[in-house]
């Protein structure tokens, strides 16, 4: 089965395998007997594409109108091109005419039937004439069968429009359509296995070989697939028209356009089709079939359970490529971005290296443009981040990692590409900071005010554990950012040595208790151990006016931890803005004037110090201290562990002395660490 449109050759009796090979052979001693019976010569010369056929004119004008008119006023008659079926079709016309039994069967009806409407073999000139012949047949044993349904149809694509006007097409689509609605019903359960759907695909990759692999289970979508797009068009309209459910009727659009759009083996077979017959070129036919695809499938909440968004995305790749039309790219780009959430990292357009810069490709545009859609839809729904807004985020900065490699992107423009996505959208910043890892990695030679700006995105407490603890070790990472993850680690492991002392207390108040015996308070050892955040099941009837002070406290801890980070990181951003100022201004003094204030040695100031942060110029070695954050290289930055290590004893000894100063308050550190 094929997509090309067969021609008159292909669509004759000549290729049915049902016919006989000695028709001609059959009217030339039809012709012969009938001289010889009556005595008449052959008088008549019809001529039909490249034969002539030499024919008695009784027996043309006793059956056919068109004969009847024609042969009053001439003997020679040449039919024209458009003939229905070619000089085969008229062979076996003309053998009938003779009274000879035509040969029918389902590759020669359907010309037959339009060869017959031509040449007006109807009951009005005689009785059981060809027309009604062929109709009897037609609605009798082809509209009953599949596979001779589906070989009258191909056959009719060379035969219009004969073919719909005497609604053979209509006939056969609707038969198709109504037969395949009873294949997925299955009234009489001859089915081992249920119809296929695409759930199974909706979580997983899009992937081609996958979707061959199912279609190989259901023979009757491969027929319906095998049609041209006009005829399988109309199919899916009759299938939807006769109530057939849309998780059925969407695989089957799906497996359609996996085959002649996505699939490699028919762009070459299009390639060599257009070659021979001298058509369009692929990518024409290619968009065609698109365009329609795109019509055809179910768009919006529709799709979200029937078609994977990893088919919209092939799709949406192939279209690049082909000069697909501008509104049928939007309305495609429209709908995967409303079902963005469903997305995997492998679905996504990636920019492919070497050809062209990612910053100006058509697949960083393309994906902006869906992304954007997306926040854009769900601000309009819902202005609170969801589950779907940080799988949307995550999938962003998953796809920002692939393109931040490019030289090409400046700092500028792959912060606008941040920004895509809100910021509040991220529950986790781990894609975040791998992206702008792999951005710095590939721009060593931005500023350090350029590194500062692209890094002000990143939330600390937002990273995981070996995020955190990879960006401390990172000497790409600004120091600004180095000291809040130093200063979040510092807050995890208080926190993580204060949970498991609470544990451990809670366990031997439990074993103290339990070793009293008492007959009022026979479970105070599990009601003790129930308390306890490492146990499963505790039960709140159980808990004492201890514990639920305790807990009071435990939480007004972690509220003053928070509030404490603020406040820190606050302050680090105030000295790293003076400290810059400072070096701005330093920089402008003549070079002598600053060899002169600049000390030999910066160990010997603090520049650190909270107590006294308005010191003087003329006193104060920040110039030189300033090239941490602005100038001095990072693979020198172990070499100022200690002074950080410095920096967060001083951060606790101030969040001591505040919290002293607070009545009610406990302390956040306890002790220098």
């Amino acid at each position: 089965m094929q997509m090309e449109s067969a021609s008159p050759k292909d669509s004759s009796s000549a290729s049915s395998p049902f016919s006989s090979p000695s028709v001609a052979a059959l009217l030339k001693i039809k012709i012969i007997s009938w001289s010889q019976e009556t005595g008449l010569p052959v008088s008549v010369r019809v001529r039909v594409a490249e034969r002539t056929f030499h024919l008695h004119r009784n027996p043309l004008f006793s059956r056919s109108g068109y004969f009847k008119r024609r042969l009053i006023e001439t003997t020679q008659l040449e039919l024209p091109q458009t003939f229905p079926g070619g000089p085969e079709t008229f062979e076996m016309i003309a053998l009938f005419m003779y009274g000879s039994s035509t040969l029918i069967d389902p590759f020669n009806v359907a010309a037959l039937r339009c060869a017959a409407e031509f040449l007006e073999m109807t009951e009005e000139f005689c009785s059981g004439n060809l027309c009604e012949r062929f109709d009897l047949y037609l609605n009798q044993v082809v509209l009953q069968n599949w596979d001779d349904t589906l070989i009258v149809l191909q056959r009719c694509q060379a035969l219009i429009p004969w073919s719909e006007e005497l609604l053979i097409v209509s006939r056969c689509i609707e038969s198709l359509a109504f037969m395949a609605c009873m294949e997925i019903l299955d009234p009489e359960r001859r089915r081992d296995k249920p119809v296929i759907t695409l759930e199974a695909l909706a979580g997983q990759a899009w992937s081609c070989e996958a979707v061959k692999e199912i279609l190989s289970q259901e023979l009757w979508i491969k027929d319906l697939i095998a049609l041209p797009f006009g005829f399988f068009k109309r199919i899916i309209g009759s299938l939807r028209r006769q109530g057939m459910k849309e998780k059925y009727v969407s695989p089957i659009i799906v497996f359609y356009a996996n085959k002649w759009v996505l699939s490699k083996k028919t762009i070459q077979y299009w390639e060599s089709s257009g070659e021979r017959a001298g058509d369009a070129n692929a990518n024409d036919k290619v968009s065609t079939i698109l365009q329609g695809v795109i019509d055809l499938l179910p768009m919006r909440e529709r799709a979200s359970r029937v078609v994977p968004v990893g088919f919209y995305f092939a799709l949406l790749s192939r279209s690049v490529g082909i000069g697909l039309r501008n509104d049928s790219r939007v309305k495609l780009q429209d709908q995967i971005a409303s079902l963005l959430h469903f997305a995997h990292v492998e679905d996504l357009l990636i920019p492919s290296s070497g050809v062209s810069s990612d910053s100006s490709s058509m697949e960083l545009a393309t994906m902006e443009s869906i992304f954007s859609t997306n926040v854009s839809l769900k601000m309009d729904t819902n202005n609170t981040p969801s589950a779907g807004n940080s799988i949307v985020a995550e999938l962003w900065d998953t796809f920002l990692s692939h393109i931040a490699s490019d030289p090409k992107i400046r700092p500028k423009r792959f912060m606008e590409l941040i920004e895509t996505v809100p910021i509040s959208c991220r529950q986790s910043h781990d894609q975040l900071y791998r992206a702008m890892n792999t951005f710095l990695q590939a721009h060593p030679d931005i500023s350090q005010e350029e590194k500062g700006a692209v890094c002000k995105y990143l939330n600390c407490q937002k990273l995981s554990q070996w995020a955190c603890i990879d960006a401390v070790q990172n000497e790409m990472m600004p120091l600004r950012l180095i000291v809040q993850a130093l200063f979040v680690q510092q807050l995890n492991t208080h926190q993580a040595f204060k949970e498991c002392s609470d544990s451990f207390r809670y366990a031997q108040s439990g074993e103290f208790s339990g070793s009293l015996s008492s007959t009022r308070c026979a479970n105070t050892k599990s009601q003790y151990l129930a308390d306890s955040p490492y146990m499963d099941g505790a039960e709140p009837g159980g808990r004492t006016l201890s514990f639920l002070l305790q807990k009071d406290i435990a939480v007004q801890r972690c509220e003053f931890s928070r509030k404490e980070y603020e406040s820190t990181s606050f302050r680090i951003q105030n000295l790293e803005q003076e400290l810059f100022s400072l070096k701005k201004s330093l920089q402008l003094q003549k070079p002598s004037k600053r060899a002169e204030t600049l000390p030999a040695k910066p160990q010997s100031a603090k520049p650190y110090g909270l107590q006294n942060r308005s010191l003087s110029r003329n006193r104060n070695p920040l110039g030189h201290v300033t090239g941490c954050i602005g100038s001095v290289n990072f693979a020198s930055q172990r070499k100022y562990a200690s002074k950080l290590l410095k920096i967060f004893r001083r951060i606790t000894l101030f969040g001591s002395r505040k919290s002293k100063r607070k009545s009610g308050v406990p302390s956040l550190w306890g002790k220098p660490m």
